[in-house]
């Protein structure tokens, strides 16, 4: 066999032994979008899902927070188009997609802990097969903290928000600010502050987490917590670009997410205590809810439940029904 030299080696590259599976993904560099900024709990969390994942397989992934590189209603179609390889997003402001995606956000059907984790196990399996129909692979869930009311004065009943121009993050939000009487006005949570400052919106129903995140005592006087909703934010992946992973390297990805999602919850619980806490020290009244305001919004819950079953069909009933059994 004639013996090859260095020329005849450069110029014949069909001859050279190719990077491993795991020589390839160690240099590969995937792009990930979240809406929320740097100090909120849930990019933190991803912050340190990303580093056990560089860790474990060596996927170097650069983080691309507060809506940065992709607004949240742009996120999922990124991710599906490859700008992106992981994406975080709220679940529920993905309602227009498919109604099932708002479940969380039906105002008092879940909002304690227990409750919470109940929705949140029973909805997982639907969730999942409609992100993989939709080329995509749900690597881990995470609740925010109980919602309340921003307002400027105290909320003695629900008549108090009527009239008012309510910021909205998701449809299912829309529909009870008009179920309130209120005006419903879709802001991002990055957008806040300035919609307050331009009088865009007036009062809000949100997570002490984003009241924190949007210094709320610029703008607001009184934070009324009600339970509300346990909505999600829902981290997942391109199954195109974690298919192609080797099979190491998609357990360790699958065991990362597992705790992270773990340690979100208990980073949740965290936020919920600690921004109120916060909202306290900067001046704000963390006011109870009164028996008038929690009687109103159970009739209202029950309004928004029958009007999603009808619009989530059969998938949609068997899951309330599961959970209310």
């Amino acid at each position: 066999m004639k013996k090859l030299s260095r020329r005849n080696v450069l110029a014949a590259p069909f001859i050279l032994v190719p990077l491993t599976a795991q020589e390839t993904q160690a240099q590969a560099r995937w792009q990930v979008a979240t809406a929320y900024p740097d100090g909120n709990f849930h990019t933190r969390n991803i912050r340190s899902f990303l580093d056990e994942v560089k860790a474990q397989t060596g996927i170097d992934a650069q983080l691309h927070s507060n809506g940065s590189l992709l607004p949240m209603p742009q996120i999922k179609r990124g991710v599906q188009q490859g700008q992106v390889q992981i994406g975080e997003i709220l679940l529920s402001a993905y309602g227009n997609d498919d109604p099932f995606f708002e479940v969380d956000s039906i105002p008092q059907l879940a909002w304690t802990d227990e409750q919470a984790r109940k929705l949140a196990t029973l909805s997982r399996p639907y969730i999942e097969a409609r992100f993989q129909r939709q080329g995509l692979s749900v690597l881990y869930s995470v609740p925010w903290p109980p919602s309340g009311f921003y307002t400027n004065v105290p909320v003695e009943n629900l008549e108090v928000l009527r009239g008012s121009r309510m910021r909205t993050f998701n449809a299912m939000t829309n529909r009870f600010a008009t179920l309130l009487g209120a005006t419903p006005t879709l802001v991002q949570a990055a957008e806040v502050p300035q919609a307050f400052a331009t009088g865009v919106v007036n009062s809000m129903v949100t997570s002490a987490a984003t009241g924190v995140d949007s210094a709320a005592w610029d703008f607001a006087k009184v934070f009324t917590p009600i339970g509300f909703t346990r909505t999600h934010n829902v981290i997942f992946v391109q199954r195109r670009a974690f298919e192609a992973l080797p099979a190491a390297q998609q357990a360790a990805m699958r065991e990362a997410a597992k705790r992270a999602e773990d340690r979100g919850w208990a980073l949740s619980a965290e936020a919920r205590d600690a921004a109120q806490a916060t909202l306290a020290a900067r001046g704000m009244q963390v006011a109870q809810p009164t028996p008038a305001v929690m009687e109103g919004l159970s009739r209202i819950s029950q309004t928004i439940a029958q009007e999603w079953a009808a619009r989530a069909g059969e998938d949609g009933a068997k899951l309330l029904a599961a959970y209310r059994g």
